[in-house]
C-alpha cells in the first residue's frame, strides 16, 4: 500500500487533535473529490514499518486523541491487507486512542460478505477495532460546508462499537455537529 500524506495535529478529520493518514488508491472517483491524486494506487510513498513507527510516535502525546484513516479509499480490499496489522498494532500499543475511518463504501456494503469489491478477509476485523466510520461517497450535489467531519449530507458518522452491539446502525453523537 502507498500513502499520499500524513498530517499530524489535524483537527478537521475527527474529534480532537488527530494524526491523519491519507492512503492511496480509490475506485470511487467521486465528482468533486478534494483528493483526486490519491485515486492512483501507486501515488505517494510506500507504507513501511518506518512510516508506521512515525505515526505511532505522533499518536503518543496525551493531547492527541487518535488516528484518522482516509484517502483515497482505506477500505479497498488491497488497502485493508496493510491497514489491519497496523490498526492491530495501534490497539495494542495505544489502546486509549480512537480510530476513525472515512470510506466511500457504506456500512451495508462493507458488512455484505458477498460484496467482494470491499468485503475481504480483513474487513470484519478492521470494523471490530475502529471507533467511527464516516461512510458514503462524496456527492457534489449534496456538498454542505457547514457539516463537521463530512463533505456531503449523505455521509453518515457511525458509532461502530454501538452499531456492532445493536446489530443496526447507530449514528455517532457527532453526526449532528
Amino acid at each position: 500500500m502507498n500513502y499520499g500524506e500524513i498530517k499530524t495535529t489535524d483537527i478537521a478529520n475527527g474529534v480532537g487533535v488527530r494524526t491523519s493518514l491519507f492512503v492511496s488508491g480509490c475506485t470511487h472517483h467521486c465528482k468533486g473529490c478534494f483528493n483526486e491524486e490519491t485515486w492512483d494506487f501507486n501515488f505517494g510513498k510506500p507504507f513501511t514499518k518506518e512510516v508506521e513507527d512515525e505515526i505511532i510516535e505522533s499518536l503518543r502525546p496525551v493531547y492527541v486523541t487518535g488516528l484518522t484513516i482516509l484517502g483515497g479509499e482505506p477500505m479497498e480490499v488491497v488497502n485493508q491487507k496493510a491497514l489491519r496489522p497496523f490498526i492491530e498494532r495501534i490497539k495494542k500499543e495505544l489502546p486509549g486512542k480512537t480510530i476513525w475511518v472515512y470510506s466511500g463504501y457504506v456500512w451495508e456494503e462493507l458488512t455484505d460478505v458477498n460484496n467482494s469489491r470491499c468485503h475481504g478477509d480483513d474487513t470484519d476485523a478492521i470494523l471490530s477495532m475502529i471507533d467511527v466510520l464516516v461512510d458514503g461517497e462524496f456527492k457534489l450535489d449534496l456538498k454542505n460546508i457547514s457539516l463537521k467531519f463530512r463533505g456531503s449530507s449523505n455521509q453518515r458518522i457511525i458509532d461502530v462499537p454501538k452499531t456492532l452491539e445493536e446489530g443496526s446502525i447507530v449514528l455517532s453523537e457527532h453526526n449532528d455537529d
